[in-house]
């Protein structure tokens, strides 16, 4: 008997300091990953982007050879700065909640006459599409630091976080995947990374308080749009459409929850 009782402690304390070697290998993960997005952000390519974005806003352009500079992105007429941390948002003009890029389109086609449905047919990082993440990008560092606050005042954008919030937990594909399947509880991981719960307030300056972002993998700049589509991807949804109501109602869900989280955007990911 008292052999076994020495067999099982021996046991109990071997499955001990397994599960506390389980989890510290996960915060080392976790730590390291932090520590090395800590060294690269000093060298983000990123400001590449931001300084083309500026450029392009402007620069005249287009048939109508004009700039950017009198666009209306919510906050009247060329006011940049406070601008990303309240969209997507509902616009009069266009009588519907459009993000920053769909919004960024539509300045494109009125100021400068360029053919918005050529633009949204365009793939990412190609032509007049490539510029659209550009402006976004710089157009979202200029709110670096601020809080996200998606007003909730008009019933389209109470729409929009509405039908956001199904599309988030709307399971499919072949794999029967949600969002929610990775990013609707605390505590999940993927390849060694943390992934957040984005049905509630992640903290500054994580999930959709980080994007636009410059993927180290991949070496490309993308844009919140880009970043949704390739979730869709992931569950084996058919792709969506450039400025869809589905990647807007899933920004404005996700925005929404957000309040409060700092803007860190243009971040860097792995």
């Amino acid at each position: 008997m008292k052999k076994l009782i020495l067999v099982a402690t021996a046991l109990g304390t071997a499955l001990a300091m397994g599960t506390m070697g389980s989890a510290l290998a996960q915060k080392s993960a976790a730590d390291g990953i932090a520590e090395y997005r800590a060294m690269l952000a000093d060298g983000n390519p990123a400001e590449l982007y931001e300084a083309k974005g500026e450029d392009l806003w402007k620069k005249k352009r287009g048939p109508k050879n004009a700039s950017l500079e009198q666009c209306d992105l919510g906050q009247g007429p060329g006011v940049v700065k406070g601008a990303f941390v309240t969209l997507p948002r509902y616009f009069a003009d266009t009588k519907r909640v459009q993000d920053l890029e769909s919004r960024l389109v539509t300045c494109m086609e009125t100021l400068q006459g360029l053919n918005a449905a050529d633009i949204a047919k365009t793939p990412f990082g190609r032509g007049e599409m490539a510029n659209v993440t550009a402006l976004a990008t710089w157009v979202a560092s200029e709110s670096r630091g601020l809080k996200f606050n998606l007003s909730q005042a008009h019933a389209e954008e109470q729409v929009m976080y509405e039908v956001g919030k199904r599309l988030f937990f709307m399971r499919g594909g072949s794999h029967d995947f949600s969002c929610a399947s990775c990013h609707g509880e605390d505590g999940k991981r993927i390849r060694l990374q943390d992934l957040p719960n984005l049905t509630k307030n992640p903290g500054d300056g994580i999930g959709f308080a980080a994007w636009p972002a410059y993927r180290v993998s991949n070496g490309q700049m993308w844009s919140m749009q880009l970043r949704l589509n390739d979730c869709y991807r992931q569950q084996r949804f058919p792709y969506p459409l450039f400025g869809s109501d589905a990647t807007i109602a899933l920004g404005s869900y996700m925005g929404v929850n957000a309040k409060g989280a700092e803007n860190i955007a243009p971040a860097i990911k792995r």
